[in-house]
């Protein structure tokens, strides 16, 4: 396992991987599993919540997330704000290959996004409230359920990704714009630093 390098949308060769449309996955084995873990190693670094292949360059329709949802550790629903020990005890990773949605609602919910794309800047985007999805999980089981919420938030999010969209392609000319020079001058800022 290994933290890999996110790619941005500031680099114009990390920006072209990112606009590819990702290839699907033949079967869930132990070369996959590994990209899913170095994936979640990445993820939980940087920190983020969700991170598709693509991000760190693999052209594999392979998706990881962790919304921090997990049951509460035995003895610990006490309402006492959580430790950071213990929030990562709640840690509840989930794995997606080959994902996709199968109905949307027509009901529309909108969410301020982020993404480790796109440093530092967080925008409102709308997006159907509940969807049906299909994927593989982690041991290559077919599984469908019905979402919403940030989870479902998340998964449309990452699902873009694969198909080589940013979730600041949703936004206006001018805010897309926006938030491209505001990553151009963190990204100076980091490497200044």
């Amino acid at each position: 396992m290994a933290v890999k390098r996110i790619l941005t949308i500031d680099n114009a060769a990390d920006l072209a991987i990112l606009k590819q449309v990702s290839t699907p996955v033949a079967s869930v084995d132990d070369d996959v599993r590994a990209l899913m873990d170095d994936m979640l190693d990445t993820m939980y670094d940087a920190p983020g919540i969700g991170l598709a292949a693509v991000q760190i360059g693999d052209l594999r329709r392979v998706v990881v997330m962790d919304l921090g949802d997990g049951p509460a550790p035995e003895g610990e629903e006490d309402g006492e704000p959580e430790t950071e020990e213990q929030a990562a005890r709640r840690a509840n990773p989930r794995f997606f290959v080959n994902p996709e949605v199968l109905w949307a609602s027509d009901e529309m919910f909108s969410y301020e996004e982020g993404c480790l794309s796109i440093p530092e800047y967080f925008d409102a985007v709308e997006r159907p409230a509940r969807v049906r999805v299909a994927y593989l999980d982690r041991e290559g089981e077919r599984i469908e359920e019905e979402i919403s919420g940030l989870y479902a938030v998340c998964f449309q999010h990452e699902l873009d990704h694969l198909n080589g969209v940013l979730f600041i392609d949703h936004l206006s000319r001018l805010r897309r714009d926006r938030a491209v020079s505001k990553v151009k001058k963190v990204m100076r800022q980091r490497e200044a630093a």
